[in-house]
């Protein structure tokens, strides 16, 4: 059965949201919009981060948050009154605080200015509804108005908020325990509508504690709680600590829901990973706009999204192969700490046992931790073990071995580790699904790239005419999208005037990598001779091919030198130019002369170097439509001659992240066919080749 697609931010999403929009107080608004689909558009402006456009809507749709200035739609002819209501109140306010009320679907934009304050309050469940708020909580004005005997929402009278709900943020253990006690239904609808958490995070609290879902309350033991109350702790402590991993899922290539943190319900679904949960919501509802927006479409407007597809797909089996190797990991330190509680029993017993008759001689658990303290200055082994207690969840936290394990005293040794055993077992078992589910997704990539192969092969056909020096890549409203991936892609990289591959660590673990897995001997390997840069090798062949003892060009090794020297510290410094050297490939060891030490990423050099002294930096970024649709970066007059258009850089004051969206602009205005832009060349995409440091656009 196919997924709807969520259109609301749920409860849990706006905990994690609302630590990700506090960055942006401080911000001053310059103008408000309204649109027909009840979208409020804030137009403000950051001394830091420049324009900044926040987007809340109330509608069937229900989104809050902050997109691109390229992304926003176009002014309305005419504001109506709300938006110019909305105008005088908080134009050239300062935003001052964003808050969800309590745990319900309601944020609260505090803004302040000098003649007054005003509280903008998003009611985000329901029809929806925006209410502007004055000093003392009155309505100032409402997109809709509300007449309940519970609460009213309409000009001139106090804001009315609706009746209060279970706040899962602030509920204890107990009060969780009588939360679910008091139900007559099963488990996950419980969670849904007595906790407050909602049908699809029920699901997966349910899922994470290794309950049945469907089990009716009569039947669940306090255990079973206790390990409900437990994940949903773990859970909102993560997002309230800012600690997201956002997740876009998408079915059959659509999107269907965007999360804070990956969820093993969906864990059948393409996902794709995002740096913040903002930035996730603005791609998701972006997508789901331009999804229903789309008509169907013919094979002539097929093609392209082939690539987009197998990128996803791609980055799933990407994600896959890390879970699949973190549930082993995390398995095996599960069954790790087991086996450390049977290896050091009577130690354990002997904890376990001194907090029980605490317990039950009435101490609180903070007389017990200061008498473990206590102990422990003694020198009394099994006090000096312990290194916190959780008074929330009545849980006593020791060390062993390095490791750091929680005990519940309610339970004896045998209890515990099997509780860790247990656990082991609960996360092989995701690992198998894991296998399974990367197993299908490697059969959907497959089947992808044969029908992408038979596109590009009926394009070929029917472009047999045409000179591939006659395109005008420029001018075409539809480019076709070949974007390959490369092995060396993660890697810093160009191809230098002559041909050859120049790959570069963005790390010290990348570094290390390129020197000890794909350096051969007739490589040539580069370095400035400032501290801190790349290790820069020039491959004379392919990683499946033997080696290869030929003379290289020397333009090549003077751009695989700037290359060096651009990606190295001296751009960071801000300076112009600096000094590289080069040696063979079997001159760079990680062996150390004897009384020295390597640190990670370093290595020895023997031998004699060649010097490019005084090396320019410089840098451009462009994009190539043929034969592959990428971006491409490096060396000015290598990339340039590659590229179809290209921009160049140079030193500056700028922030990476800011000239990449500039850039991405400057690309989207230079060709006709945008979408090729926004595919194959996003900011994020463009920055991967970029120097670190500050930048500017180099003004021709």
């Amino acid at each position: 059965m196919t997924m709807d697609p969520k259109r609301e931010v749920t409860s849990v999403g706006l905990v994690a949201l609302v630590g990700e929009l506090g960055a942006y107080t401080g911000a001053t608004v310059d103008k408000a919009y309204l649109y027909d689909d009840s979208l409020v558009r804030l137009k403000m402006r950051d001394y830091e981060r420049g324009r900044i456009e926040l987007l809340v809507q109330v509608g069937e749709t229900k989104r809050v948050h902050v997109t691109e200035p390229e992304f926003v739609p176009a002014a309305p002819d005419r504001p109506p009154n709300f938006a110019k209501m909305l105008r005088n109140r908080i134009a050239g306010a300062d935003l001052a605080a964003v808050s969800q009320h309590g745990f319900d679907r309601i944020l609260e934009f505090e803004f302040r200015r000098g003649d007054e304050d005003t509280t903008v309050v998003a009611e985000l469940f329901g029809e929806g509804n925006l209410a502007v708020l004055d000093e003392s909580g009155a309505v100032v004005d409402s997109l809709s108005t509300v007449r309940l005997q519970s609460r009213t929402v309409a000009p001139g009278a106090q804001y009315g908020f609706p009746e209060t709900r279970i706040n899962p943020l602030e509920m204890s253990e107990d009060q969780f325990r009588a939360a679910m006690a008091d139900s007559d239904t099963d488990l996950v609808r419980t969670l849904a509508t007595q906790v407050n958490f909602g049908g699809t995070y029920g699901e997966e609290l349910c899922t994470r504690a290794g309950v049945e879902k469907t089990m009716d309350i009569a039947e669940a033991e306090t255990e079973d709680f206790d390990r409900l109350y437990e994940e949903m702790r773990d859970l909102l402590d993560r997002l309230r600590e800012g600690n997201t991993e956002p997740r876009l899922y998408r079915e059959d290539g659509d999107p269907v829901d965007v999360t804070p943190v990956p969820l093993e319900e969906h864990s059948h679904l393409e996902s794709e990973a995002f740096d913040s949960f903002n930035a996730a919501l603005d791609t998701y509802f972006r997508s789901l706009s331009e999804a229903e927006a789309e008509p169907e479409t013919g094979s002539e407007s097929a093609g392209p999204d082939f690539d987009a597809e197998i990128e996803r797909r791609e980055r799933i089996i990407e994600q896959q192969e890390q879970a699949i190797e973190s549930f082993q990991e995390e398995a095996d330190v599960e069954r790790e700490k087991a086996e450390l509680l049977y290896a050091n029993y009577e130690l354990v017993d002997e904890i376990l046992e001194t907090v029980r008759e605490a317990r039950e001689a009435g101490h609180s658990w903070t007389d017990i931790y200061e008498r473990f303290e206590a102990g422990a200055e003694k020198g009394i082994e099994a006090a000096e073990a312990v290194t916190d207690i959780n008074e929330a969840e009545g849980r006593v936290r020791i060390e062993i071995a390095d490791r750091m394990i929680s005990l519940d005293p309610r339970s004896g040794v045998e209890k515990n580790a099997d509780r860790l055993y247990t656990g082991a077992k609960e996360i092989e078992s995701k690992r198998e699904g894991a296998l399974e589910a990367i197993k299908n997704t490697r059969e959907e990539l497959e089947a992808l790239e044969n029908r992408r192969e038979e596109y590009i092969k009926a394009d070929d056909s029917e472009a047999e005419t045409e000179s591939m020096e006659d395109r005008d890549w420029i001018n075409r409203d539809s480019v076709p999208i070949r974007k390959p991936e490369k092995w060396y892609d993660r890697f810093r990289w160009f191809r230098t005037s002559d041909g050859f591959l120049v790959l570069g660590g963005r790390n010290a673990d990348q570094n290390e990598e390129l020197v000890s897995k794909y350096m051969e001997h007739a490589d040539r390997f580069f370095h400035t001779q400032a501290h801190g840069g790349p290790a820069t090798i020039l491959k004379t062949s392919e990683p499946s091919e033997p080696a290869k003892d030929i003379e290289v060009p020397e333009q090549s090794l003077e751009e695989a030198a700037q290359f060096a020297v651009t990606f190295s510290t001296v751009w960071k410094q801000g300076r112009y130019s600096g000094d590289v050297y080069m040696v063979e490939g079997d001159q760079v060891s990680k062996t150390p002369e004897s009384g020295e030490y390597l640190e990670k990423g370093g290595f020895a050099i023997r031998g004699d170097r060649t010097y490019f002294n005084d090396t320019p930096v410089g840098a451009a970024v462009g994009i190539t439509c043929e034969p592959e649709t990428r971006v491409v970066g490096g060396p000015p007059e290598p990339i340039e001659n590659q590229a179809e258009t290209a921009i160049r850089i140079e030193p500056g004051r700028y922030a990476q992240g800011d000239v990449a969206k500039r850039l991405y602009r400057e690309f989207r205005e230079r060709f006709a066919d945008t979408t090729l832009v926004r595919k194959v060349a996003s900011p994020d995409e463009i920055q991967k080749f970029m120097p670190p440091g500050t930048s500017r656009m180099r003004e021709e």
